[in-house]
């Protein structure tokens, strides 16, 4: 297996080019140029592993150029001691068939933490192979969890550097403390005045800007990526579906009889994407079914074949999935598109000039055969998050509310019934404002007040990494415009 451009397929690259690269020369995204595929065997094999074993075996299969000792030391490192219960990945049912996948039990309460711990293992890696020498510099862009995530993944991390840039009033008051009382003497954070998107093209521009890469490499340094552009963040993604499958294996092959579903709530569609990935390398997925929120922009799509992103910007209570540029779309299309380069970036090219393309009707109806898509507002997400709490005793977060929902609409619409994993995010304490007002009328001035009254009213614990935040110092408070963000990152780096 090499990977290829999304943009230009003739470019090829080891998965430790594409690991420390982060993103091709021509502003494409890394994929695979062939696909392993499990059968019923190597599933058994699988499901007898523990979530370490299960990462190794898929990964082998991805890290082309990794010694199967390198893949050890990686993955040990980042599921062994970094989870509760060493269980990265596990699943709450909630009626007969919502097999609710808990990916949120790592050190900083979001999904990210299931690649971001074991990212900075693959890219240390990556560079000793392809680079070394070079100061590793981690651009990131978030709209609230990767940030998180990718900081306390890199921190004091060896030979990197990492700058994450966040919409200053984008993202939830507990993720901007995460983010803003960040430990660890190579990381920077900077608010931007706007939106996730600015931050994501400003962060794109930097990327692909040929005198920025030059500057760096004259101070002996070279960019990469923990957002999900980077394949070293989507491929432990797979690896949760994967092990999922598995656990549902245990109650019987019948009862996956018809396969399964997977909903996900879905902004840059990385997470979606990785559900796909596992589909196609043998995992038996029936439909993946995206779910929005009021930032709809890709159930409009889903249905209709027209991405436009020429629209009202809503900032929501899932702040996390509030984008209208969803990078990893781009990964699909070239899928969709039979590794068709020069639609990619012919479609790439409109998105950038007009802000919207259009999908052929093929490509369109292959959309169709694998995805549904649904969409729902601040209102139907704190009714879903009340509902699930009153009636099954189930508390979860905002983003998670926003799948729960879809998934309803889903079957209401559809009649399949079959049963479904669906993707929970994010520990409900994130955002503990808005859950709590889903679940009582009570409420305190202060956010770490909500934390302690959402505890009593729901007798759920606080995780331990949201209790330790109440004490914690902040040590960042930079703003800058979106035009500023290159020299906020010289600035961070000492560069002149």
């Amino acid at each position: 297996m090499n990977y290829i451009s999304t943009r230009d397929k003739s470019v090829k690259a080891t998965a430790a080019e594409a690991i420390a690269r982060g993103i091709s020369d021509d502003g494409g995204l890394f994929v695979p140029d062939s696909f392993p595929h499990f059968d019923r065997e190597d599933f058994k094999k699988i499901s007898q592993l523990d979530y370490v074993g299960r990462a190794k075996y898929v990964l082998k299969y991805f890290l082309n150029d990794f010694t199967d000792e390198e893949i050890d030391r990686c993955v040990k490192g980042a599921y062994i001691g970094s989870f509760e219960d060493d269980k990265p990945a596990p699943i709450s049912v909630i009626g007969k068939n919502a097999n609710v996948l808990e990916l949120w039990h790592g050190p900083t309460c979001a999904f990210k933490d299931l690649a971001l711990q074991l990212l900075p293992y693959l890219l240390t890696v990556s560079a000793h192979k392809v680079s070394s020498g070079r100061k590793t510099v981690i651009l990131v862009a978030t709209s609230g969890d990767t940030g998180k995530a990718a900081l306390e993944g890199f921190k004091d991390v060896p030979d990197t550097e990492i700058i994450v840039f966040f919409p200053s009033d984008g993202v939830s008051p507990m993720q901007k403390l995460q983010m803003e009382s960040q430990k660890g003497k190579n990381v920077h954070v900077c608010a931007i005045k706007g939106n996730f998107d600015d931050a994501q093209t400003g962060v794109k521009k930097i990327f692909t800007d040929s005198a920025v890469k030059q500057k760096l490499a004259d101070n002996n340094m070279q960019f990469s990526s923990a957002n999900s552009i980077n394949w070293g963040r989507l491929a432990p993604q797979i690896v949760y579906y994967v092990s999922a499958y598995c656990d549902m294996l245990e109650r019987g092959e019948d009862y996956l009889k018809d396969g399964f579903n997977i909903v996900v709530p879905t902004g840059n569609f990385g997470n979606i994407l990785a559900a796909y990935y596992a589909k196609k390398i043998g995992v038996p997925v029936n439909r993946l079914i995206c779910a929005s929120n009021a930032n709809n922009v890709l159930t409009d799509f889903i249905r209709t074949g027209t991405y436009d992103r020429n629209r009202k910007f809503f900032t929501t209570i899932s702040p996390s999935m509030d984008i209208l540029i969803s990078s990893n779309l781009e990964r699909m299309l070239f899928e969709l598109c039979g590794n068709d380069d020069a639609k990619v970036r012919e479609m790439q090219a409109s998105l950038a000039k007009d802000g919207k393309f259009t999908v052929n009707e093929e490509v369109k109806n292959r959309f169709d055969e694998l995805f549904w898509a649904g969409c729902c507002d601040d209102s139907a997400t704190l009714e879903t998050i009340g509902g699930l709490f009153d009636e099954y005793g189930y508390l979860c977060d905002t983003h998670t509310a926003v799948a729960m929902n879809v998934y309803k609409q889903y079957v209401e619409t559809t009649g399949d019934d079959r049963p479904t994993v669906i993707a929970s995010t994010a520990s409900p304490y994130k955002f503990a404002k808005s859950v709590l007002s889903a679940v009582s009328d009570r409420e305190s001035n202060d956010e770490f007040g909500n934390v302690r009254l959402l505890s009593e009213v729901t007798s759920t614990a606080v995780p331990a990494p949201i209790a330790a935040l109440e004490s914690a110092e902040v040590r960042f408070n930079d703003i800058c415009g979106r035009d500023e963000m290159l020299s906020a990152v010289y600035k961070s780096l000492g560069i002149e």
